[in-house]
């Protein structure tokens, strides 16, 4: 009895020992051994580490490698394998050598991911390894020289340096830096980098086929910035260029980021966190169909995305995550032949006309009216005595209110409200620049006084203007919970309409004081032009005290193109 406790506890302690073995710094996997679980492989110098990770709030694993030394939370992944094939059991799955190919098997023991090498070099011998420099590599254990595949050929949106970013002259084909489709999915995205085949230059695509951004020629010898020494090399199988740091100590990643801009990043031991250094192209706008269909960006504004008025995301949960791929659909759809919607025209004004339109020559008045009577059309635009019209989805959409080309969308009447001549977007946000970086500023005040009477009941349309009641306003800023500053008069606040609308909310909390300055500042408001300034949604004046506003204020009011939204209550609560 005695022996057989001491065989049991010695077979236990045999492997807890050979799973911390396995586990605590191999960088090895072999035909002997597999990788499943939480079980990593390390690099020699715990530089990079590998194993099954999740990614976001997914119930999803993959396999990947990320940075051991420099950790931050989440782990910074630098490669994928299995992007577009997920396992949902990562103690079941398993990665293997298996004749002579990395293989990742699934909880069904099916393979999903493989390196797919098709020499027979290495067959019986051959060993994963993953090296200091972020490479794994596949090579015959007998001969460790050569590797015969690494993951530095096949980089997922990650370009780590003394990787070769090559185009094969024999294939006509590029190796590809993709995007992952959102911060909590690996999957490909829709934006990628490729060295271009025929000039020394890098460029970025969109959806693999409209280019939107390049370096532009450089000098095919050697390229130096104040970090790194870049090398461009070309010969008659390929030409490729590398990047190297002056100083082995630095830290840095180029990655193609989910929203289109190509970014590079420098680790500090000092915060244990990456700096950004530097991002192309510079404007985040000038990434193609960065918000999707129907979606329009705002250069100046937090979140550069928003759906245009009477669209909405087409995914609430992925633009919740920044992911705007999805673009915008219609709020109400249209019943072609039948009247059960009536379509109208939102006019808009962006830096450029959407791509894929087709050209008639046609007045303004039978432009529209052959968009309004065509089922199929989404949009219209008159330039130049040309009449354009898109039949389909609208991309690449990007403000422009002063030196913009007017754009007529077609959206549902009763979606389009007061909205039918504004810029757009639902979406109220004042942005400014303080220290080179762009943040939300403080909202400027404005008060609309009603004239003679108290607005109660069920918020209504005054003119192109809505009036809302307090309670509805109550509810929007869940009881005005959400601060986003402070002005003159008052404090701003972030609110929800029932239209999903987001807007800033300025609740008046002194009226007795400031009266005459307020009302200059007013003027000054409507009289200047300026793009950090907004629109007006609308207002709500209940307190029967408050005095009329002059007629001039009032028309001041209801015309400017440049003011924003507030809303007005008593200091005395019980009236309210």
């Amino acid at each position: 009895m005695c022996f057989t406790k001491k065989l049991t506890v010695l077979i236990t302690l045999l492997c807890l020992s050979l799973t911390i073995s396995f586990s605590s710094g191999d960088d090895t996997i072999s035909a002997k051994n597999s990788l499943s679980g939480d079980e990593t492989i390390v690099s020699k110098g715990e530089i990079f580490e590998l194993g099954f990770f999740k990614a976001g709030k997914s119930s999803n694993y993959h396999i990947g490698i990320w940075y051991r030394k420099y950790s931050s939370n989440p782990p910074t992944i630098v490669w994928v394998a299995n992007r577009e094939t997920p396992v949902s059991d990562r103690f079941n799955s398993e990665l293997k050598v298996v004749d002579g190919n990395l293989v990742l098997l699934n909880e069904s023991k099916l393979p999903i991911w493989s390196t797919n090498v098709t020499s027979t070099t290495g067959l019986n011998s051959a060993v994963a390894v993953i090296l200091d420099d972020g490479n794994l590599v596949l090579r015959d254990g007998l001969n460790s020289v050569e590797p015969f595949w690494q993951s530095f050929d096949h980089p997922a949106n990650t370009l780590l340096p003394g990787a070769k970013f090559a185009y094969n002259k024999r294939t006509n084909k590029s190796q590809l830096l993709t995007s992952w489709k959102s911060t909590g999915d690996p999957g490909v995205g829709l934006y990628s980098l490729e060295l271009h085949p025929f000039r020394t230059m890098v460029i970025s695509k969109w959806n693999r086929s409209q280019q939107y951004w390049d370096t532009g020629s450089w000098d095919p010898l050697v390229i130096i910035d104040a970090y790194y020494k870049y090398n461009y090399q070309t010969n008659e199988n390929e030409s490729y260029f590398t990047y190297y740091a002056y100083n082995p100590s630095t830290i840095s990643r180029f990655t193609m980021d989910v929203a289109g801009q190509l970014k590079q990043q420098l680790w500090s031991d000092s915060t244990k966190e990456w700096n950004f250094l530097s991002a192309q192209p510079e404007t985040q706008c000038k990434v193609y169909a960065l918000c999707g269909a129907f979606g329009t960006c705002r250069q100046t504004g937090l979140p550069f995305c928003n759906c245009l008025t009477g669209f909405k995301p087409r995914s609430e949960s992925e633009w919740n995550q920044s992911d705007f791929s999805g673009g915008c659909v219609r709020k109400s759809n249209f019943f072609c032949g039948r009247n059960m919607e009536k379509p109208d025209f939102l006019m808009i004004k962006v830096t450029s006309l959407p791509p894929n339109s087709f050209v008639a020559v046609k007045s303004n008045g039978e432009c529209r009216t052959t968009c309004l009577n065509n089922c199929s059309c989404n949009a219209y635009s008159f330039v130049g005595n040309n009449c354009s019209i898109w039949d389909g989805e609208l991309l690449n959409l990007s403000e422009d209110n002063t030196n913009g080309k007017t754009l007529y969308v077609k959206v549902s009447s009763k979606d389009l409200g007061s909205h039918k001549k504004n810029n757009g977007v639902t979406m109220v946000t004042i942005a400014a620049s303080i220290g080179g970086v762009v943040l939300v500023s403080g909202l400027f005040v404005l008060i609309y006084f009603t004239k003679k009477r108290r607005l109660v009941g069920k918020t209504t349309i005054e003119g192109s203007l809505v009036a809302f009641v307090y309670r509805d306003l109550q509810i929007a800023t869940k009881n005005f919970s959400e601060k986003l500053g402070g002005g003159g008069f008052g404090s701003v606040f972030k609110g929800v309409l029932s239209d999903s609308s987001i807007v800033a909310v300025k609740k008046l909390e002194s009226v007795s004081q400031g009266d005459k300055q307020f009302r200059s500042e007013v003027s000054t408001i409507g009289t200047i032009q300026h793009v950090n300034l907004v629109r007006l949604r609308g207002f709500c004046a209940q307190d029967v005290n408050m005095p009329p506003i002059p007629q001039s204020i009032e028309f001041l009011f209801a015309n400017t193109e440049h003011l924003v939204f507030v809303e007005l209550s008593s200091t005395r609560s019980s009236q309210v």
